[in-house]
């Protein structure tokens, strides 16, 4: 039952009912492309491995330092999606796995900030060090900490995510049970073999577009039925 303040600001003028912008859906698109950008020049331009090479602190420090800054907007985007895949399930939407969708969504985003933040921090190290091998320790260690943060963390993060969700839609049925099981079958995947090569990492913005795309198809065929 509505209380009277509920009602007053209910029938008050110039009050409106929030909804969820419909091009709020392109976020997951351009976190998709803004994120495999960001892990593809940090994987191409950065050694995977954690040898003594140091080299490409320098001779590549310009492609690493556009992954930094992209990461950023990736990150942003990605609330919004967030935020779109709530919307979508509505009513529907589960306190549960709802907690767990976004607690691993955000464990996922700052994992990655991480990652990205220790490959910007290596760069400014002083490139005129005096002690080579104290430099070299440090970029090894360095270069591990974003392989282990990025393979070890947060793509086991996206993988929750993606078995909440695909959880909820399963038992809600609001999506197709062929992404259902592709999500599975994608998760599943990066949680048993997430460590081999942070190239898996590009599953979860593929993962993303998809969902993404499949959410916009939807909202422009119900708005056509209107």
């Amino acid at each position: 039952m509505a209380t009277p303040r509920t009602a007053a600001h209910a029938s008050a003028p110039g009050l409106r009912q929030l909804t969820t912008p419909r091009a709020a859906a392109v976020a997951g698109v351009l976190f998709a492309v803004l994120f495999g950008a960001t892990i593809i020049l940090i994987r191409l331009k950065m050694p995977e491995g954690v040898g003594d090479s140091t080299t490409w602190a320098t001779t590549r420090a310009g492609s690493i330092s556009i992954a930094a800054k992209l990461m950023p907007f990736a990150g942003i985007t990605f609330l919004w999606f967030i935020g779109v895949v709530r919307d979508n399930l509505g009513q529907y939407e589960d306190r549960f796995f709802s907690s767990v969708l976004v607690g691993s969504g955000l464990l996922f985003l700052a994992m990655t900030f991480c990652s990205t933040a220790i490959a910007a921090g290596l760069l400014a190290m002083p490139g005129g060090a005096s002690d080579a091998a104290a430099r070299a320790a440090v970029s090894s260690f360095g270069t591990a900490m974003v392989a282990s943060t990025c393979k070890t963390y947060a793509v086991r993060m996206a993988a929750v995510f993606m078995v909440s969700l695909a959880t909820i839609w399963l038992r809600t049925g609001l999506m197709p049970r062929w992404l259902v099981g592709t999500s599975y079958a994608v998760a599943i995947g990066l949680l048993v073999a997430g460590e081999v090569s942070m190239w898996l990492t590009l599953a979860f913005p593929a993962w993303v577009l998809v969902v993404s795309v499949l959410i916009l198809v939807r909202s422009g065929a119900l708005d056509d039925h209107r």
